[in-house]
């Protein structure tokens, strides 16, 4: 059984919520749903969730107008659900500021594996990297304090992008394959999902590079991963 982490539903389907409740609730998680993105967003507000559970199709503020918002002032797990297939949606998501994306219909041990993976990316292990900090030009990492800082401002990284960094950073000089990254920052579950890790990567790079079309710091090696420059 795990802690009690509070999980917001926000989806306009009863039968997904009741779903979510049954699956999260025998899992040991406290559940708030929301049956509307204007009705999850004040929960959210109000609530501070260890993570939100997010449609995308919803009456009233859709799960992209939600995340978008949500992104404005926190960095807390995402993990978007959608009936569509289609990778432009999912990319779409990811690049808002998602988690991760999960199809309907799902299966109780795909969505527990989810929210179990997304929730392990959000609680930093203490004492897990030797060094102290990591620092090229501008770019400076703390490795102690888990803060990013371009020109001596904090950058707020979410903790999936924070994870990507640190893995590059502590590996500095080498060039890390993608099946790497997806397994040490992912997790097993998520091998083969390279679309995750190019649309994590532009996001750091969208975030930290003084030019993200002609990067500084993340460099790819092409057919093989990305190297962080020392």
């Amino acid at each position: 059984m795990v802690s009690r982490k509070h999980i917001l539903a926000i989806d306009d389907e009863p039968v997904i919520l009741r779903l979510l409740s049954t699956i999260l609730q025998n899992e040991g998680y406290r559940l708030s749903v929301a049956r509307d993105g204007q009705e999850g967003l004040a929960l959210f507000e109000r609530e501070n969730p260890s993570l939100i559970i997010l449609d995308i199709k919803m009456p009233k503020m859709d799960g992209f107008e939600v995340c978008r918002r949500i992104r404005e002032t926190s960095q807390v797990p995402i993990i978007m659900l959608s009936a569509v297939t289609g990778e432009s949606e999912k990319v779409n998501s990811l690049n808002l500021g998602a988690d991760d994306y999960v199809t309907k219909p799902f299966g109780a041990e795909e969505i527990k594996a989810r929210i179990r993976a997304v929730l392990r990316r959000s609680e930093y292990e203490k004492g897990e990297v030797a060094l102290t900090h990591f620092r090229k030009d501008d770019l400076d990492i703390s490795f102690e304090q888990h803060k990013v800082f371009v020109k001596d401002t904090e950058i707020k990284l979410t903790p999936t992008e924070y994870s990507l960094l640190q893995e590059l950073a502590v590996n500095a000089g080498k060039v890390l394959t993608q099946s790497h990254l997806l397994h040490k920052v992912w997790g097993p579950e998520y091998q083969g999902e390279h679309q995750y890790l190019h649309v994590f990567i532009g996001r750091l790079r969208s975030k930290i590079e003084p030019d993200p079309g002609n990067p500084r710091y993340i460099v790819t090696a092409p057919g093989i991963g990305y190297e962080l420059r020392v």
